[in-house]
């Protein structure tokens, strides 16, 4: 089961516009998500969407996706996320620039956002999701550094949680994120749906097992 949204902060859906490779430049680490990044996961969330739902969806219709309303009501979405998350299990964590002493500090450059699974044939005990994982698209050939890095703190705080496998769903054109999934151990399952962005978009999800090479580690 898909649901009707495009990703969100407790809901399952695909991340569109993967991780880009490359390798690692400059620094950077992962930390918990605080109630004043709302804005930048909304701003990283709606240049993903402006990059990967491009030449998927209609002009028209991504521009009303990634305009400055959609911006601001995925702002309050994710404040709400961070602030008051449904369980002590579903968690957002992002990827920052490293600071120097004394400097102003560096901006959310990527995100991912988990919990228990939401798909009926999951069991949300020990089946975990990953709902987002983005990273800003401008940053190239570091992305795939950044996303790497999530998806290290992704496993670890699932596996704090109790968590024993976990999901995710990826649009079936996003061949990128697909290819970084798949080269950290992960495999589609099998499970495949449509999105509804407005117009019916294909998606797939990928599995993996935690605690294993299956999650990069």
């Amino acid at each position: 089961m898909v649901p009707p949204v495009v990703g969100g902060p407790a809901a399952g859906g695909p991340a569109a516009g993967g991780p880009a490779a490359g390798g690692p430049v400059g620094g950077g680490f992962v930390r918990a998500a605080r109630e004043g990044d709302a804005a930048s996961l909304a701003r990283v969330q709606v240049a993903s969407w402006r990059s990967g739902f491009a030449g998927i969806v209609p002009e028209e219709l991504l521009a009303s996706l990634t305009g400055s309303e959609a911006e601001s009501v995925w702002r309050d979405r994710w404040r709400e996320a961070i602030t008051n998350p449904p369980t002590s299990r579903h968690r957002v964590l992002v990827a920052v620039l490293e600071e120097a002493s004394g400097s102003p500090p560096r901006p959310v450059v990527g995100f991912v956002s988990e919990g228990p699974a939401t798909d009926g044939d999951r069991w949300p005990g020990t089946d975990g999701e990953l709902y987002e994982l983005r990273v800003a698209p401008e940053l190239a050939g570091n992305g795939h550094w950044h996303a790497s890095r999530l998806l290290h703190a992704a496993a670890d705080t699932l596996a704090e949680d109790g968590f024993r496998t976990v999901s995710m769903w990826v649009l079936a054109a996003d061949a990128a994120l697909r290819q970084f999934l798949e080269s950290a151990g992960w495999a589609a399952d099998g499970a495949r749906g449509e999105l509804d962005v407005g117009v019916s978009v294909p998606v797939l999800r990928l599995h993996a097992a935690i605690g294993h090479a299956a999650l990069g580690e």
